[in-house]
């Protein structure tokens, strides 16, 4: 079978700071080749609309599967899904990832028979059985499959994250991934799943609280395989155990790999095991992501954070001695006032760390979407980007964006600004001599990307397709499990 794999467009924050290679999709397409089946990738954050038609037309595929990691390019999918069922009627569409497993039935209604089947749960095990299911005509009866009339069994786990390696060879235009001054960057996986439970992600939800390790040999062997310069670990929580993040680096130390590396981790997590993240300082960790959220312990307790403030500082003191950039992100609240805008602003500015800040957004998926979700202000898919309000705002919606850019600009010119640009001029003379200007460009689309009145605008668009009606009710603790998209404990989860 030939099986054409789509992502989607950028979504609005990665119009700026990053664009990231769609792993999942890489790795989804390794397991159906291993199959036994023709696959190709194009993917939209480097190609346009009109170059996917060119690839459908030329290929023929007989199948298409969707990326759908992110709610806000559910309407791009859906019109691309009814556009290639026009032109073959008997295409069987599909579509997976880690949004649409919470939406199935909802998303497949919406698509009024443009998209035959949601594969819920991990891909590499689900698009192969779909594959093969609806080769038999009963897609129904794949694990995690979906379908408009029927749904197949709860859908696998893979037994082990060691397999498929990304089929990276798939994207033509590899140049194109970067994070910030990692350019370009590739991506890796080394775990899969969150032992926490904070109550905005669905990290710990899609994965039933499960946690998994790529073996340290498959880990070095991946990173060896890669040719890009920079890395991005995208694991939710990098080094929770630190013997994986030791054995992993005794790995590269062995073969003599050398990168440099960006990842995200807890304040806990770094104040625990520092040494791990000294030992990966010296094979090339420069950057860091901390999830801080909330500077007060009122927000910390509102997101579940279970990390104190306190906790927070010292997590920043401990990577500032190791010599590490790191980035910070706060969750703003539709609720703050100028007043708390200008106090983020404030001590935003007092710190040597770039600070980040992303809108309180409930997902489906998440205990928030079920206790937050009642007051929504609007559903359009579109928006639910962790830069557009979707609740309302205690400030009129367009002072909300007013002040949230003022705040955003203030920070983005403490790091990019003309003051800050000595500190990264040979950084970014080193990428336009090797052809790399994905950073270069960044510096300057940043009034752009984030404008108050194109935000506020946006609320305004006609809408073709809405988020379901929120299950009106507040999650309990022993209601959880319902929330799991993979129905097995953390408990029994494997330690690989």
């Amino acid at each position: 079978m030939r099986v054409l794999l789509v992502h989607p467009s950028a979504l609005l924050y990665s119009e700026l700071f990053l664009r990231l290679e769609p792993l999942g999709l890489e790795r989804v397409a390794a397991a159906v080749r291993a199959d036994g089946h023709d696959v190709r990738i194009v993917d939209l954050q480097t190609h346009d609309h009109a170059e996917l038609a060119r690839e459908f037309t030329g290929f023929e595929p007989d199948a298409v599967g969707f990326g759908l990691n992110y709610l806000a390019n559910v309407p791009e999918v859906i019109e691309l899904a009814k556009r290639f069922k026009r032109r073959s009627p008997r295409l069987f569409v599909f579509a997976g990832g880690h949004s649409v497993s919470f939406i199935a039935k909802h998303l497949l209604a919406q698509a009024g028979g443009a998209i035959d089947a949601i594969v819920r749960g991990e891909g590499e095990t689900g698009a192969p059985a779909l594959l093969a299911a609806a080769a038999d005509g009963a897609p129904h009866e794949a694990p995690g499959a979906v379908t408009p009339d029927r749904s197949g069994p709860a859908p696998a786990l893979l037994d082990s994250i060691d397999r498929p390696p990304p089929a990276r060879d798939l994207l033509t235009r590899r140049d194109r991934y970067f994070i910030g001054v990692l350019d370009p960057a590739a991506s890796v996986e080394f775990t899969r799943g969150c032992p926490w439970d904070c109550s905005f992600c669905s990290a710990w939800t899609f994965y039933g609280r499960s946690y998994r390790k790529m073996s340290p040999e498959a880990a070095a062997d991946e990173l060896a395989s890669i040719r890009e310069p920079g890395v991005f670990i995208v694991d939710d929580v990098a080094f929770i155990r630190p013997e994986h993040g030791d054995a992993i680096a005794a790995e590269l130390e062995r073969r003599d790999v050398r990168k440099q590396y960006y990842l995200e981790t807890r304040a806990d997590v770094l104040l625990r095991h520092p040494e791990v993240f000294q030992r990966w300082r010296r094979l090339g960790l420069n950057y860091m992501f901390l999830g801080m959220e909330a500077l007060d312990a009122e927000g910390l307790e509102l997101f579940r954070k279970r990390i104190s403030p306190d906790e927070n500082v010292r997590a920043l003191e401990v990577a500032r001695k190791m010599g590490l950039a790191v980035a910070i992100n706060l969750i703003v609240d539709p609720q703050w006032d100028a007043e708390r805008f200008r106090l983020v602003r404030e001590w935003a500015m007092s710190v040597p760390e770039i600070v980040h800040l992303s809108v309180m957004t409930p997902y489906p998926g998440t205990e928030i979407w079920h206790t937050e979700s009642r007051k929504l202000s609007t559903r359009d898919y579109r928006l639910f980007d962790i830069q557009h309000a979707v609740l309302p705002t205690k400030l009129p919606l367009d002072e909300f964006y007013r002040e949230l850019v003022h705040t955003q600009s203030v920070l983005n010119r403490k790091h990019l600004g003309v003051a800050a640009l000595a500190k990264t001029a040979k950084i970014v003379a080193g990428h336009l001599l090797r052809g790399q200007t994905n950073f270069a460009r960044m510096l300057w689309k940043f009034s752009s990307v984030y404008d108050p009145e194109r935000l506020h605008a946006e609320h305004w668009r006609p809408v073709d397709y809405e988020l379901p009606v929120p299950d009106q009710r507040t999650v309990a603790p022993k209601e959880r499990r319902e929330l799991y998209i993979h129905p097995r404990g953390f408990t029994h989860s494997r330690d690989r």
